[in-house]
């Protein structure tokens, strides 16, 4: 029998088995995430979830395309929603988030090695805008928002509930994926995580929009390197 949970977006319901299966990757996921970042004991959490994204959508679904990634249905929209959602996620950053990280560490957060005023060329620039549209805005989306928030949310059968639960752990998570940047630093990239995570879920997890938004987010930080307006 159809479970009532699974009805969000006409999805099945999930077996028993494969809700233990999804316990364990969002698990591993953690594990991953938290054994690079902050341990230092697995290289990079990106290329990794990345892969086991594909080898779950292989042995789990059978196919290799990544739900989300299909032509939307308006480019405009979805380009037009994306720089609304970077503008919110900067000027929140910016203005609350950011200041609220130095008042309570007295420390502001540590830049990322991509964003440094070795920036201030263009070949520098065009390597660094490389970077945070392929690792950055494809590749933590992704990582994060395609693969571990969809298991995260399979655990409460892909109800609206689990979803949102889902975008909140994985917001978290997301945080301590940067945990270079210091306390500060995951508080604000934790706040990216809740925007990446809410924009995926309100545009339907149309995959396009949080990775749009995600870049356009990026290269605007990288434009102000490159002007050198960074402070």
């Amino acid at each position: 029998m159809r479970h009532a949970a699974a009805a969000y977006a006409g999805e099945r319901a999930l077996t028993p088995g494969e809700r233990w299966g999804s316990l364990l990757e969002v698990l591993l996921g953690a594990f991953i995430v938290i054994g690079h970042n902050v341990f230092r004991i697995l290289p990079n959490e990106v290329p990794i979830l990345f892969v086991l994204l594909f080898i779950s959508l292989r042995l789990r679904d059978g196919r290799w395309t990544v739900p989300g990634l299909e032509r939307p249905r308006s480019w405009p929209k979805t380009l037009a929603i994306a720089v609304i959602a970077a503008a919110i996620l900067q000027i929140g950053s910016e203005l609350v988030m950011q200041p609220l990280g130095s008042h309570l560490w007295h420390h502001p957060e540590q830049a990322s090695s991509v964003l440094t005023t070795s920036a201030l060329s263009w070949r520098s620039a065009m390597r660094n805008l490389a970077i945070v549209w392929s690792f950055g805005a494809f590749g933590e989306e992704l990582s994060y928002r395609s693969y571990l928030l969809t298991r995260a949310a399979d655990l409460g059968d892909r109800s609206k509930i689990a979803y949102g639960a889902a975008m909140l752990y994985v917001a978290v998570l997301f945080g301590f994926g940067h945990f270079y940047k210091g306390p500060a630093g995951i508080l604000d990239s934790t706040y990216s995580g809740l925007v990446l995570g809410s924009v995926y879920l309100l545009t339907g997890r149309n995959l396009w929009a949080s990775i749009l938004t995600h870049g356009i987010s990026d290269t605007f930080a990288v434009l102000i390197v490159f002007m050198g307006w960074a402070t």
